[in-house]
């Protein structure tokens, strides 16, 4: 299925780094740890990181109740989000052609706030799994209290892209022979050391690392 090239998501500079295929633009956003929503709030533009999740062509973003960005995401009807794969450094042998590697996504959709309970329940369990595999069944269920107290935002999406720069750097044909070091080097995240709580019944230093936290450590090695 394909979200574009759309009104507000049509990739104009290097279009040859575009991708409109929803596979790549949601793939994007399911490796991404988190994600940019971009509003108008009194009359300023506004762009937060915040957290998402996924099912299908929908996005879920969530917030408290008086969230000014999602609130006026809501009034609007429509809203823009963004999530962004920082995988390196492109270093070509002059500075203007050098870049970041990286893969993007900006979508497009309209917005719904999740008012039924057991839909809201269900979006917020998979905002825990969307932040650590399996993490949901480790904690404890969320309170009736805390769910009112969150707001939860369904984004439709209607249209996007994906920008994408990898490979080789593009250096220009005179420069090709310049004793000058050129290539790519990669990155990724990595979760360090985990640093347990020492209060309450973690003070015994008796409760077991959790199967999600060894799980994502054993994944990255």
């Amino acid at each position: 299925m394909k979200l574009g090239p759309g009104e507000h998501t049509r990739v104009r500079r290097l279009p040859k780094k575009a991708s409109y295929d929803a596979d790549t633009i949601f793939a994007i956003f399911d490796e991404a740890r988190f994600c940019h929503v971009a509003a108008v709030v009194d009359g300023v533009a506004l762009a937060l990181p915040t957290l998402h999740a996924r099912e299908g062509d929908t996005l879920y973003l969530h917030a408290s109740q008086s969230n000014a960005v999602l609130r006026a995401a809501l009034a609007a009807g429509r809203v823009c989000v963004t999530a962004t794969l920082y995988d390196g450094l492109r270093l070509a042998r002059s500075g203007f052609e050098s870049s970041i590697a990286y893969r993007s996504a900006v979508v497009v959709g309209t917005t719904l706030e999740v008012t039924d309970p057991e839909a809201k329940a269900s979006i917020l369990h998979s905002f825990v799994d969307a932040v650590l595999p399996g993490r949901a069944a480790e904690v404890r269920p969320m309170t009736a209290r805390e769910q009112q107290l969150t707001l939860v935002v369904a984004v439709s999406v209607t249209e996007g892209s994906a920008k994408i720069s990898a490979g080789p750097t593009d250096d220009f044909p005179e420069d090709l022979d310049l004793p000058i070091w050129s290539g790519v080097l990669p990155a990724r995240l990595l979760f360090g050391d985990p640093q347990p709580s020492s209060d309450g019944a973690m003070a015994t230093g008796e409760i077991l690392l959790p199967t999600s936290v060894r799980r994502v450590l054993e994944g990255q090695q």
